[in-house]
């Protein structure tokens, strides 16, 4: 065996040291260990508003034709830090007897929320992503897509501690019908297939058929979910692509929640899938790598029913911190005013996320925010993107605690005496309320 020389091993060594050491600077950054003082972005006066009854609301959409916000929100709060799976919160499922989550509507204008009634759906519900399209043959109504984070329902949790290889949560999706205008949703079934086993986020691509995100291989918390969050190359999870039935039908050997769903993996070795968000153009998605910090601009496959057809990732843009639930903003007033289009990427996330493993069980703490836009600048020959990237709004957690997801709604510049300024709407899911900031554009 042929030794190798000094010179080869000390250059070895030295990109080893290379590597590793850019690789521990980006956690750095990402994580927010080197962020000792987070910061309060200055809002003036009424430019800052707090939604009453939006409590611990994950995830928020806005629905550009009706011009409203939709969200999901767990409403009591002490629920998040008994029973709430992605935190690995698993203290107390009992609370779910008494508390449920609910459906919103938020008009941007006003800045008021409208609990919706759901019609046909009693159970538990422990809110999460949420999907909002518009039905094809009802313009004026929606379906609504929301994670739904369920104790598993096997006897065999009731031994505590319970086996290993025996999940705590059996998360679905819940599917709803909603009328634009009214106070009510219809729930029309719930979805459940054993691909789905930590579902985040959700993009819809017809009423029957949607991509979901498992952010976790490791559900519990410990030292192999601690590697999974902190090693960007432990890339564990995946896209799942789903079909199903608008109402499920009732068989002797199915559930209603399994029957006529179908599954397979659209996107695997990704590291911590979490948020999902539609794109640019019809068939362009961005996945969230939460723990990276880096968001994928993807483009989902032309067959989807195809198992070998695969989510194909671009490229790929890096913020400086934990990232959450990407949006698209679609500029409505683009080359008016100032001549520019504002379009581009909302992402939200967490400032200090290193000490979320502390503060997920601490109703009182602060979780610092920290909420980034990007938009492309340029396209190279070789197709790659060129995205200029700017810190929105950032908080020590004392106006908002943690921030999931971020959507821009434009204010028109007549408004504005031809400024080009939006309302910035950002939540979280230990948030108190979702807050509207008027930010520039």
């Amino acid at each position: 065996m042929k030794l190798l020389g000094p010179s080869v091993t000390v250059a070895l060594l030295a990109h080893a040291i290379y590597s590793w050491g850019t690789y521990i600077y980006h956690n750095a950054i990402v994580f927010g260990f080197l962020r000792t003082n987070p910061v309060s972005t200055f809002v003036q006066g009424e430019d800052i508003q707090y939604i009453p009854d939006t409590v611990h609301c994950e995830d928020l959409h806005y629905h550009a034709p009706s011009k409203t916000l939709f969200t999901a929100c767990e409403d009591y709060p002490e629920t998040r830090f008994q029973w709430f799976p992605p935190l690995t919160n698993f203290n107390d499922s009992s609370i779910l007897k008494t508390y449920h989550g609910s459906l919103h509507v938020i008009d941007p204008e006003t800045k008021k929320s409208q609990r919706l009634t759901v019609d046909n759906f009693d159970g538990p519900f422990i809110t999460h992503g949420i999907e909002v399209l518009t039905n094809p043959e009802q313009p004026n109504a929606v379906y609504i897509y929301a994670v739904n984070h369920l104790p598993n329902p096997e006897p065999v949790i009731a031994i505590h501690p319970p086996p290993a290889d025996v999940p705590k949560a059996r998360s679905q999706i819940e599917l709803f019908h909603h009328v634009i205008g009214t106070t009510t949703a219809t729930h029309l079934r719930s979805i459940w297939h054993p691909l789905i086993r930590t579902p985040n986020d959700l993009v819809a691509t017809s009423p029957t058929s949607l991509y979901v995100t498992n952010d976790h291989l490791y559900r519990d918390h410990g030292p192999m979910r601690f590697m999974e969050d902190m090693y960007a190359k432990a890339e564990w999870t995946d896209v799942i692509y789903l079909q199903f039935s608008l109402e499920a039908p009732s068989t002797p050997a199915e559930t209603d929640a399994v029957a006529g769903v179908t599954a397979h993996v659209a996107l695997d070795k990704f590291h911590n899938a979490n948020g999902l968000g539609h794109g640019r153009y019809e068939n362009e998605v961005a996945i969230a790598s939460a723990a990276s910090g880096v968001l994928s601009i993807s483009e989902l496959p032309s067959s989807p029913l195809s198992k070998s057809s695969m989510i194909t990732v671009l490229n790929r843009i890096e913020f400086d911190s934990t990232i959450d639930n990407p949006s698209y903003f679609s500029d409505p007033y683009a080359g008016t005013a100032d001549g520019v289009d504002h379009s581009g990427f909302v992402v939200a996330g967490l400032g200090k996320a290193h000490t979320l493993a502390q503060t997920r069980k601490q109703p009182e703490a602060k979780d610092p925010v920290m909420v980034w836009f990007a938009k492309p600048v340029k396209q190279e020959e070789n197709g790659n993107v060129i995205w200029e990237k700017r810190l929105l709004f950032e908080d020590d957690g004392t106006r908002i605690r943690s921030a999931s997801a971020a959507v821009l709604v434009a204010i028109d510049p007549e408004k504005e005496r031809g400024k080009r300024k939006a309302w910035l709407f950002v939540t979280g899911f230990v948030s108190s309320s979702v807050i509207a900031v008027k930010v520039d554009l």
